[in-house]
């Protein structure tokens, strides 16, 4: 009793048509997931943070704190 013989002529282009369209299916998902699981969240976070930051305010209130080498805290 012998094995059969296994098919290999053409078994890279079989498997690639079965690989292959599931391969770029499941990577669009996971593009989809990393866009509107972290990007798009992340950029929200940012645009609400920017809303209301005061960038002078911050800077003088590190200066006051003395985190500053070339401006020292003001002398009032």
């Amino acid at each position: 009793m012998s094995l059969p013989k296994p098919m290999m002529r053409g078994l890279l282009a079989k498997r690639l048509r079965f690989h292959l369209p599931l391969a770029f299916a499941l990577s669009l998902f996971a593009a989809g997931i990393v866009k509107f699981g972290v990007t798009e969240p992340r950029k929200r976070a940012y645009e609400e943070f920017y809303k209301h930051y005061d960038p002078v305010k911050d800077f003088e209130e590190m200066r006051e704190a003395g985190i500053f080498e070339s401006v020292g805290p003001s002398k009032e």
